[in-house]
């Protein structure tokens, strides 16, 4: 490779400022299936979230306390300028299944002119996850496109208020009453 080459190799991690950090690492691993691996002290709370395969790259970085403080001294919540982020899943009935497990509101698509499926949800802290699938190899119907579940670009349905509590599964050596 040439010094003068700049090339982008994809996306290396989405940094999410979050007011609770155990919910927020509930939903990442219990709900999308990530898991938690090794996070440098930085001196302030947080957790590094990585692919289940073995050798995943932490993808999902989240931190806690005073870094995550705005200029008001509240964490935001929210996707800012950006509108989502999207993972490349397979499973999409297995994750409808999930999101109806956890309480948690979702919208369906189809992408015009492809094979594409794709899953929209939130995570505690208002970012939106756009899970896209190839529906040529997923098994059972297709996305719910009607009214009520269809996704419609630029309608937000995240609503704090009605975020269910999620508790994480227990980390490796943990029991299932382990504190998160």
């Amino acid at each position: 490779m040439t010094t003068n080459a700049a090339i982008t190799h994809g996306l290396f991690h989405l940094a999410i400022k979050t007011a609770d950090l155990g919910r927020t690492r509930a939903f990442w691993t219990g709900v999308i299936g990530l898991r938690e691996i090794a996070r440098p002290d930085f001196g302030y709370p947080g957790a590094w979230l990585a692919c289940g395969q073995p050798g995943g790259q932490a993808i999902i970085h989240v931190y806690a306390g005073g870094p995550a403080l705005g200029q008001d001294s509240r964490v935001p919540h929210g996707s800012g300028a950006i509108d989502h982020v999207s993972l490349a899943c397979s499973g999409y009935h297995a994750y409808v299944a999930r999101f109806r497990a956890a309480g948690l509101d979702w919208r369906e698509f189809l992408v015009p002119g492809t094979t594409l499926w794709q899953l929209f949800v939130y995570d505690p802290s208002g970012v939106q996850l756009e899970l896209t699938f190839e529906g040529a190899v997923e098994d059972g119907a297709s996305p719910d496109m009607s009214a009520a579940r269809a996704y419609r670009a630029g309608r937000s349905f995240f609503d704090p208020l009605t975020c269910p509590a999620l508790t994480p599964p227990p980390r490796s050596g943990e029991s299932h009453d382990a504190t998160p």
